[in-house]
């Protein structure tokens, strides 16, 4: 929700190793940095050269969702191809699951938290059944999996 991600990203920034903030308009995606993408905004990922960075706008609701995974995971799909790793965790409906086959299909590492170590398997189980996922892990596995994958 729109006021919350602030916080959200403040609370994360407090108590994780890497740094966490609400993105804004142009932030350069960098190895250590963590961007939450602000409440009923949608964020996409571009490039310019070898420089990443995120576009937020308000668009309309895609899959009742602003910001939604898909646009997220479809401009990864289309500016990183196989230089990202998507990951879909808990959470209810189907958004990001369409987007992280997208990835998958242009080069990128993609992982989807299993159903057992979910609150709400709803967006994973979606994306397994597209065969959106590269690779099934529980959530306490998944961090070692994106620090060990090798491009």
């Amino acid at each position: 929700p729109e006021h919350f991600t602030r916080s959200f990203a403040e609370r994360l920034d407090s108590i994780c190793k890497i740094t966490v903030k609400e993105a804004k308009n142009g932030d350069t995606v960098v190895p250590g940095k963590a961007l939450i993408a602000p409440g009923n905004f949608h964020m996409l990922l571009k490039r310019s050269g070898a420089r990443y960075f995120v576009e937020i706008c308000e668009g309309a609701l895609v899959n009742r969702h602003r910001p939604s995974v898909d646009v997220l995971f479809r401009s990864t799909a289309r500016y990183a191809g196989k230089n990202a790793i998507g990951v879909i965790m808990t959470g209810m409906g189907d958004d990001g699951a369409r987007g992280l086959l997208e990835m998958k299909e242009a080069g990128a590492y993609t992982i989807a938290q299993d159903e057992k170590s979910c609150v709400v398997f709803g967006m994973p189980k979606e994306a397994i059944n597209l065969n959106a996922a590269s690779k099934i892990l529980p959530l306490d596995k998944i961090a070692q999996e994106i620090i060990n994958h090798k491009h």
